[in-house]
């Protein structure tokens, strides 16, 4: 599987983006999909995740009713609409696959190459 992650740039604290992240050389329907960010310095974290289907999600406490996760299974592509965007925002974020079904934190057998987001104050 192959993944294409773009959508990310300079964004003022308050305002939002939309990244996406496409999929290729695989079942996409049959895979969770998870977005993860690394800031400078910082360890890669877990940020939201959602199920085959899109009936089940999960977020970081820290993006909880800021950032909403959806896909189209039709397109295979999967979205992070972030918004009410903040500094602390700013990293590299990754999306990953995985079609085994264990956690939603962890456990992801595939990354894409990661796209910088960068939040203003």
């Amino acid at each position: 599987v192959q993944l294409q992650a773009s959508g990310g740039g300079l964004v003022q604290a308050g305002g939002s983006l939309r990244l996406s992240c496409a999929a290729s050389g695989g079942t996409f329907s049959s895979y969770k999909m998870g977005w993860f960010r690394q800031a400078p310095g910082k360890e890669r974290e877990f940020v939201t995740a959602i199920s085959w289907s899109g009936g089940s999600t999960r977020y970081a406490t820290s993006v909880k009713g800021r950032f909403t996760i959806s896909r189209d299974n039709a397109k295979n592509t999967v979205y992070l609409q972030m918004n009410s965007l903040k500094p602390e925002d700013t990293a590299v974020y990754y999306c990953a696959a995985d079609s085994r079904s264990i956690s939603y934190y962890s456990a992801y057998a595939y990354w894409g190459q990661g796209t910088l987001v960068t939040v203003s104050s």
